[in-house]
């Protein structure tokens, strides 16, 4: 009896051990599941103007001039979204202000200018259309842009950065690949369909929801890498 009840504690503790090792335990509190693993790679579509990507600012300037960029491809990236979310990286807080300016590809006049409000700390931001009642048309590209007004009397000084964005039709195979992945899986989906601006979206509404995941972080980060801009992904230096 005591060879049997001791065979069945060394089960259960090396069953732990195996639990423990599982790619289900990454660092402290973290417990993922497969979609949550997986590594996604973005996938650019076969449209797209190329080199439209703007960045601005400089680390190390003489003023030490705080650096924004968009996040975005070099190439005009797809939503299959009427009001996507935008998002944006700022280096360090600032007392000038900072603008969001939208343009379509055939108005004369800006569609949207906006001062955007609270940014009171560095590193990525997020500009909601739906907050501005802003909704994009399908098909038509748009530009969009970040500036940080240094003087109000002469806006050559300001730094800006630069995107494009075109809102799409979702094919119905990705909105069947949507369904099957569920929330958790879904950024690897647009990714993989060359839908960044969703993509980024997917993974960042995770983070919200789970800021202290490491792995949903990194994720995000590898995303960003893809396209080069590696140095906007983690914590503002």
């Amino acid at each position: 009896m005591m060879k049997v009840n001791r065979m069945r504690t060394l089960i259960v503790v090396m069953g732990i051990f195996a639990l423990l090792g599982s790619p289900f335990f990454e660092g402290e509190g973290s417990f993922l599941n497969a979609a949550e693993k997986k590594v996604f790679s973005y996938k650019p579509p076969l449209r797209g103007k190329p080199g439209n990507r703007v960045g601005g600012g400089t680390r190390g300037s003489q003023d030490d001039m705080p650096v924004i960029a968009v996040l975005v491809p070099d190439h005009t990236g797809l939503t299959t979204e009427a009001q996507p979310v935008l998002y944006w990286y700022l280096s360090k807080t600032t007392k000038d202000n900072i603008e969001f300016t939208l343009n379509d590809e055939k108005g004369i006049q800006p569609v949207a200018e906006i001062t955007l409000k609270n940014i009171d700390r560095p590193g990525i931001h997020a500009i909601r259309l739906s907050d501005y009642n802003i909704s994009l048309l399908q098909g038509i590209e748009y530009q969009w842009f970040v500036s940080v007004v240094r003087d109000p009397e002469q806006r050559s000084k300001d730094i800006i950065a630069k995107g494009m964005i075109r809102r799409t039709e979702p094919s119905k195979n990705l909105m069947e690949e949507l369904n099957h992945a569920g929330k958790t899986g879904s950024p690897a989906v647009y990714a993989e369909n060359g839908v960044w601006y969703d993509a980024l979206a997917a993974i960042s509404k995770l983070i919200e929801t789970n800021p202290g995941d490491k792995t949903l972080l990194e994720q995000r980060a590898l995303l960003l890498q893809q396209i080069g801009l590696a140095e906007f992904a983690g914590a503002p230096k």
